[in-house]
């Protein structure tokens, strides 16, 4: 098996790593109060998905 001549610098595995970082998830606005919240997921501050009631948020 193949071996590497010289040892890799850190600088080189610094540069191949720097696309490993997250993302910042993307964000939708409620239709139906405003609030931001996911994509595709029940509101957290009314409890609608898709202009129907699954969670009952007591106030």
């Amino acid at each position: 098996m193949a071996q590497p001549k010289r040892k890799s610098c850190h600088s080189r595995a610094a540069k191949r790593a720097t696309h490993k970082k997250a993302s910042m998830p993307a964000m939708s606005k409620c239709p139906r109060c405003g609030a931001v919240k996911l994509p595709h997921t029940v509101c957290p501050s009314c409890g609608y998905y898709k202009d129907e009631e699954i969670l009952k948020i007591e106030e």
